[in-house]
């Protein structure tokens, strides 16, 4: 196996303005508790190829419910490779909770943004049998897969990135 990557956690700062955005009645004291116990993706077996994303907080999404809040997370990640986030197995099959845009895609250059990588996440619980998923503290919801990638011959892209949504836009 290639190793080609380092999860890290964005600064204490980063995240508490990042989670009062996402949750405004959060007093700073407490965004900083939910800092200090946040976990670091991991790989659950020496056979997954995907890395655990988990939960900072406990959460519930009752059928047609929607949740999104920054994850501490950031990743350095060497060019030509980028990291593909989806839902847990698991819990898509049976949930039907999805990404909100489907396939989260993280660029090697976003770590080095103005908002040090941080990655965020948005989730739906598109359940059709009305079914309510229970996220507990710590627990995986989302996984990571880091995918090596090829450009076209005649690539010649210049723009350097500095955001997340919409950074690249030209």
């Amino acid at each position: 196996m290639k190793k080609i990557a380092k999860f890290e956690k964005v600064s204490l700062t980063r995240f508490v303005q990042d989670w009062q955005k996402a949750f405004p009645k959060t007093d700073p004291s407490e965004a900083e508790s939910i800092y200090h116990s946040v976990l670091l993706p991991a790989r659950a077996t020496k056979g997954s190829a995907g890395y655990d994303f988990f939960a900072p907080i406990s959460f519930a999404l009752a059928p047609g419910e929607t949740i999104a809040f920054p994850t501490a997370i950031c990743v350095k990640i060497d060019h030509g490779w980028v990291l593909k986030c989806y839902p847990r197995s698991g819990l898509g099959f049976r949930y039907r909770l999805q990404l909100n845009n489907t396939v989260g895609i993280i660029d090697s250059d976003y770590y080095f943004s103005e908002n040090e990588g941080h990655i965020f996440v948005k989730l739906t619980n598109a359940t059709n049998e009305n079914k309510t998923v229970e996220i507990p503290k710590n627990t995986g919801f989302m996984q990571g897969i880091f995918v090596e990638y090829g450009i076209t011959i005649d690539d010649n892209a210049t723009q350097i990135r500095n955001g997340g949504f919409g950074s690249t836009t030209i």
